[in-house]
């Protein structure tokens, strides 16, 4: 394979980054074409040396889609890491799917009841001292007090475990890649 086209197979593979991420990224390829070239080397083993410009191209890709996670911390970051990963690791996602689907639905399942007790303290809140509950309108205003800061504090414990449970995709992620890449390069 040609300069020519490793790279423009890596262009085609980058595109949807920012482009002075592809424009870092091309210029680092570049630049070992250039080192191989200088040192008497073919443009066809530089190449060889890089490995596959697609799947090059793909784990950069899941690379930038991490580190955006690392540094934003919001869902548009999260989704694209997940499907940087999930277009990385198919063949993983197989195997974590199911277990990844049980944890994300008991996350579910924990949402949903946080936002029912918020919303029944609310109506406690709102509701209790009109309707003369037992020990009078203070004990039904506190009582849904509590139980909206109660379900605050859930909440907030939720999504603590959310965002280290996503942390935990993330680190096998990149421990999983870091250790098949040695396979990889020499399947290439």
């Amino acid at each position: 394979m040609t300069r020519l086209e490793f790279m423009t197979r890596l262009r085609r593979g980058l595109a949807g980054l920012p482009a002075t991420t592809i424009a870092d990224i091309v210029a680092d390829h570049e630049a070992h074409f250039a080192d191989a070239m200088a040192e008497g080397r073919s443009e066809s083993d530089a190449a060889a040396a890089l490995g596959d410009p697609d799947r090059l191209a793909r784990e950069l890709r899941a690379d930038a889609g991490l580190r955006r996670w690392e540094e934003t911390k919001n869902p548009a970051a999260a989704g694209a890491a997940i499907i940087a990963l999930i277009g990385l690791g198919a063949i993983d996602i197989m195997f974590l799917l199911p277990m990844l689907m049980g944890v994300l639905a008991a996350l579910f399942g924990f949402l949903v009841a946080v936002v029912a007790l918020f919303v029944s303290g609310g109506f406690v809140f709102a509701m209790g001292p009109l309707a003369a509950p037992p020990g009078g309108p203070m004990t039904a205003f506190l009582a849904g007090v509590a139980l909206m800061a109660g379900a605050t504090f859930l909440g907030s414990l939720l999504t603590i475990a959310t965002v280290g449970i996503f942390n935990a995709v993330v680190w096998f992620g990149r421990l999983h890649f870091r250790l098949l890449k040695p396979a990889i390069n020499n399947q290439g």
